[in-house]
């Protein structure tokens, strides 16, 4: 018998197989070969049709299936894994009413600064953990402002993870986790933010009935079971945020544990055990898997919006054949790629930066001395330098960092880009053959207190490797430093030009 799990990201939608008897990796497949298009008709917009994740998991559903021949009643329950938040909205229906404005959108950025100016620190402080930035409730906002018919018909919002769920189910319902993504989970007063959403004149009936992450969230309707190849009737188990559900997978789960992703974007995810936070709008502070109203257990992510896509963007420009031939190539050049600085921003407004929106930048580029490789390394020492700069904004914080855990896939495959951000950071990295599908995938097979046991026993047959920091990190150290001074100088650069 058998777990599913779909991890619904911006690139790509992951299935795994999971069996039930052991916890053990199956299977775990990626749809569509190429990464998913996200259409950006204006400068700084971001959208997906959710019917496109829908038709993914469909056709992987039939796949992983065929490919490892096991007849799908052996298919006992689903987990969904999604990428954080992002609006969807359908009407009475059920009917999608616009594409998803997803996570690395940035047109209700005012919006959201509009608000805690207008809100104040003390209350989002206190009730939100959080400015109200450009989440979830902003979006919507911006909906409401500026497609008042799309606004009009809305039954009801979702994130990403609420629509794979309703699609399955046919029932629309979401988390206490999901609505902290959209900056509408009061922690002071354990339950909806109301107050927010009477802030932005939202209808307070556009927001789902909840559920709780591990429990039955509903069943696999008949038409579902037609078009995915799964049993008609099996649950729901469990949904999560993709870096909450990320943590879970590397068993992140106590206090002072960091759970690092490096993909489309960068994300440092760090738990804590106190509420208390000097920074609201560089990092953000959400509801992890284990959040309960007894142990509100909290995460705090840090984003870096242009990490992977950086590096993929490089391989498109440069009719590279493989990420492992430009990581070759990269390899050819020293620490400091000869000078080529690279900042690695062109993915939309970056939170860390405190909303700015710098774009790329290859600084000091001679044409008479760098080539590929150059632009290769330097990119995957911005990279790597970009999760530096966001740890220090972390630790200034009051995030005590005893263990970092990575999967090993996209860039912590790079061994430029995990040495330099293991040799800068000064701790080891733990590297675990999991994937956001595989933690949904065993999630589903939970029972109340069994959590923390299931995390433990994983990491013991998913662990594969350590990143050490290299003895000698002054060359590291020099080159960082070289990289903040241009960061720096180029933040205060576009502060001046937006004034």
């Amino acid at each position: 018998m058998f777990y599913i799990g779909y991890d619904i990201g911006s690139s790509f939608v992951k299935i795994a197989l999971i069996d039930s008897k052991n916890n053990k990796k199956v299977s775990v497949i990626s749809e569509p070969q190429e990464e998913m298009q996200i259409i950006s008709s204006k400068p700084n917009w971001a959208e997906q049709d959710p019917e496109i994740w829908w038709k993914h998991l469909c056709n992987g559903t039939h796949r992983i299936l065929a490919e490892n021949g096991i007849d799908a009643k052996k298919i006992l329950a689903v987990g969904i894994s999604y990428q954080m938040h992002g609006l969807v909205l359908v009407d009475s229906r059920g009917k999608l009413l616009r594409n998803s404005i997803i996570w690395c959108d940035s047109r209700a950025v005012d919006i959201g600064e509009k608000a805690a100016d207008e809100i104040g620190k003390a209350k989002f402080g206190k009730h939100l953990l959080n400015a109200p930035g450009n989440f979830t409730a902003s979006k919507l906002k911006w909906v409401k402002e500026n497609e008042k018919e799309v606004y009009t018909k809305a039954s009801h919002f979702m994130l990403p993870g609420d629509y794979i769920a309703f699609k399955l189910t046919n029932e629309i319902v979401t988390t206490k986790n999901g609505l902290s993504e959209g900056m509408l989970w009061d922690y002071h007063d354990k339950k909806l933010a109301e107050w927010l959403l009477e802030h932005y004149k939202i209808d307070i009936k556009l927001t789902p009935p909840l559920v709780e992450n591990f429990e039955d969230q509903g069943r696999v309707t008949p038409k579902a079971a037609q078009e995915t190849g799964l049993p008609n009737g099996i649950p729901i188990r469990y949904r999560a945020g993709d870096q909450p559900n990320n943590a879970l997978s590397l068993n992140v789960l106590r206090p002072g544990e960091v759970a690092a992703t490096a993909g489309t974007s960068g994300v440092l995810f760090a738990v804590r055990n106190r509420h208390a936070s000097n920074e609201f709008s560089r990092v953000n502070h959400f509801a992890h898997v284990n959040y309960t109203l007894k142990n509100p257990v909290i995460g705090t992510l840090l984003c870096v919006n242009g990490a992977g896509i950086q590096y993929s963007w490089l391989k498109k420009m440069t009719k590279s054949t493989s990420f492992i031939r430009m990581n070759e190539l990269a390899a050819t050049v020293g620490i400091g790629s000869n000078e080529l600085i690279n900042l690695p921003f062109g993915n939309g407004s970056e939170r860390m930066l405190n909303n700015q929106n710098l774009g790329t930048h290859f600084c000091n580029l001679n044409l008479n001395i760098h080539g590929q490789e150059h632009l290769f390394r330097s990119a995957l020492e911005g990279i790597a330098f970009s999760f530096v700069y966001g740890m220090e904004i972390m630790k200034a914080d009051g995030i005590d960092i005893s263990i970092i855990r990575a999967g090993n896939d996209n860039l912590f495959q790079s061994e430029i880009f995990s040495t330099t951000f293991s040799s800068l950071i000064g701790h080891p990295i733990e590297i675990y053959n999991t994937t956001g599908a595989v933690g949904a995938a065993r999630a589903a097979g939970l029972e109340k207190g069994e959590l923390i046991e299931l995390s433990r026993s994983s990491n013991d047959f998913d662990k594969v490797r350590e990143i050490l920091p290299e003895s000698d990190t002054q060359k590291y150290k020099e080159t960082y430093e070289k990289w903040k001074l241009v960061l720096e100088q180029k933040i205060l650069n576009n502060d001046t030009y937006r004034r």
